[in-house]
């Protein structure tokens, strides 16, 4: 395999996987909060979810990211002969986007679980305000969204059109 193409399914795997590690463990976060307060009051349980699974759309946008990236290098049309064979900097473009997703998505899940989780906090205390918390839990997302959109910026209309 030529050193751009593996430079490149890198950049993907490190976008999708890293995202996904992240989105794990800001999903916990808040999911550790609930399960405490639900052994107490379980008739909360649907104030607490959209709380709890908040931070896991940060591995749907890593997902979504190293899909494109796939796609973009002709992964899903014809095999291994379909595939494009990028230079070894296009290649590190690919990497460097794809860290770049990763990291965005990795701290905005951390950050968003912590967000939410003092959100189950208003749930436990004021279950009439639980929606206080998850509009802050969701700007906190929309930064986790703007680095997706940088990201498909990026490999769209900066990488992919340099592909041969």
């Amino acid at each position: 395999m030529e050193l751009g193409l593996l430079l490149a399914l890198l950049g993907a795997a490190i976008a999708a996987t890293i995202s996904g590690l992240g989105a794990s463990w800001g999903v916990s976060i808040p999911g550790r909060a609930a399960n405490g307060l639900l052994s107490e009051e379980p008739e909360k349980f649907g104030n607490c979810l959209i709380l709890v699974a908040l931070p896991g759309t940060q591995g749907i946008y890593g997902f979504i990211s190293g899909v494109i990236m796939l796609i973009t290098l002709g992964a899903f049309g014809g095999g291994a002969e379909g595939l494009k064979h990028p230079t070894i900097l296009q290649g590190l473009a690919f990497l460097g986007v794809g860290i770049f997703q990763a990291t965005v998505q990795w701290v905005s899940s951390i950050y968003q679980g912590k967000v939410c989780a003092a959100g189950i906090a208003i749930v436990a205390k004021h279950p009439e305000d639980s929606m206080k918390g998850v509009v802050n839990g969701v700007i906190v997302e929309t930064y986790a969204v703007l680095g997706l959109l940088i990201t498909l910026l990026l490999i769209l209309f900066g990488i992919a059109p340099t592909l041969k």
